[in-house]
């Protein structure tokens, strides 16, 4: 059911501009609706009264002016969204404000109370008038008393005094009577209003009890809902559990599998590694450990299972000198991988950690960056990366440093000076 912006009662429209207009005033001015910048301009206190037809009309046909509107009653006034409020007009107010599907029968309540508030103020003044005719007639009648008196006392008079006072007598009964018709017909009035008035107010308690039922309807359907859903997501659990439980089982069968072909075909991994295949190649290439050009790097970056140890800062010092020391780590991180992600490699990144105020969680796929503990130079943990390999594995180490160069010498790696680990990564 939609609601009749048009048939709003007075007190729901009260409301409505109050709360339009105090949102209206904490605005910015571009993000005001056209038709209400007249309003705008207004006196803050007098706003929603001068402005209520605007006002209302926005909220009626702009429904991004409504939303700003539901918005700024969430930050400032979130009572006044609340549909659980005792005032009626407040709870109207609030479902109007966003759409919500018992908005109707609220504004309905509400222009019920209000025809009912009106009803009794008719009551209540015909009571009034009725009451004052009353009085009206108890002070003619006291008049009319006293006209009697004043005849029994002038009977001993002239006939015209006695005349004027029998006339004067039949005036007061006529207005006497006029009085008594005039009473009869406030209680006739009076009786009329009660009558409509009951008839309203059992007209609105029905409606009232109307509304509630459907709103327990709709909660029970909500609550229906809710059960639905909380039941999918366990049923929806249950299946992913037992989906895994089947996944764990296969790959178990698998593995079993796997392992008897292996003792089958007797693969027993006793072969050649990849290191023996790396220092045949380095004895046929004829390398001495130091790498001059990019086509011998490629050669090395080719071979299985080798390990390119990168000096972060001795090579973006070289490369690429004026970007802050962040921009610099970032930049080869991402070059790197690259490289790594082209020839297979694996690929350690070290930088010194004096530096470095906040460490990165993580590097770019295929890269691990390292940073030096406090007190600790980079080019140390070089050479415990270094140590730490295997006889036999490949290692290369970019660096232009000559102490790092003779001590990774030493221990077998080959030594890439910066200039050409960078001109490489220029191709990737």
């Amino acid at each position: 059911m939609r609601v009749d912006w048009d048939g709003l009662a007075g007190p729901l429209r009260s409301r409505l501009a109050e709360l339009a207009a105090d949102a209206l005033g904490e605005m910015r001015a571009a993000d005001v609706p056209a038709q209400l910048r007249p309003v705008v301009r207004f006196a803050p206190a007098k706003r929603a009264k001068l402005g209520q037809a605007a006002l209302i009309a926005a909220l009626r046909d702009s429904a991004v002016f409504r939303t700003a509107v539901v918005d700024w009653c969430r930050g400032e006034r979130p009572e006044a969204l609340s549909l659980t409020d005792d005032d009626p007009v407040v709870v109207a107010a609030a479902a109007v404000l966003q759409e919500s599907p018992v908005a109707a029968h609220y504004v309905e309540l509400v222009a019920l109370r209000t025809e009912q508030g009106q009803l009794r103020g008719e009551r209540d003044s015909a009571a009034t008038r009725a009451e004052k005719l009353a009085a009206e007639a108890e002070r003619l009648r006291a008049e009319l008393a006293e006209a009697k008196v004043a005849v029994e006392r002038a009977c001993g008079q002239n006939s015209a005094e006695a005349d004027r006072l029998r006339k004067r007598l039949r005036e007061q009964g006529v207005r006497l009577k006029e009085a008594k018709d005039d009473a009869e017909a406030a209680r006739a009035d009076l009786e009329r209003v009660r009558e409509d008035a009951d008839a309203a107010i059992a007209e609105i308690a029905a409606e009232r009890d109307r509304e509630l039922a459907r709103a327990r309807e709709e909660r029970l359907r909500a609550d229906r809902a809710a059960a639905d859903a909380e039941t999918a997501r366990h049923s929806a659990r249950e299946a992913r559990q037992g989906d895994e439980v089947r996944l764990a089982l296969l790959l178990e069968t698998l593995d079993g599998a796997l392992g008897g072909l292996r003792r089958e075909l007797g693969a027993t991994g006793s072969g050649p590694r990849p290191a023996d295949v790396v220092q045949r190649v380095r004895s046929h290439s004829g390398a001495t450990g130091q790498v001059q050009d990019v086509a011998a790097l490629d050669r090395l970056l080719a071979l299985p299972a080798v390990h390119l140890i990168v000096d972060g800062y001795n090579v973006t010092k070289t490369g690429y000198p004026e970007l802050p020391l962040a921009d610099q780590r970032d930049r080869l991180a991402h070059q790197l991988a690259a490289l790594a992600a082209r020839t297979g490699a694996e690929v350690t990144l070290v930088f010194d950690g004096a530096d470095v105020l906040a460490v990165p969680a993580a590097g770019p796929r295929g890269v691990r960056v390292l940073f030096s503990e406090p007190g600790v130079q980079a080019d140390d943990v070089i050479r415990d990366l270094v140590a730490a390999e295997p006889q036999g594995r490949q290692l290369v180490v970019a660096t232009s440093d000559r102490a790092v160069v003779e001590s990774v010498r030493r221990r077998g790696a080959y030594a890439v000076p910066s200039a050409i680990l960078l001109s490489r990564l220029h191709r990737v």
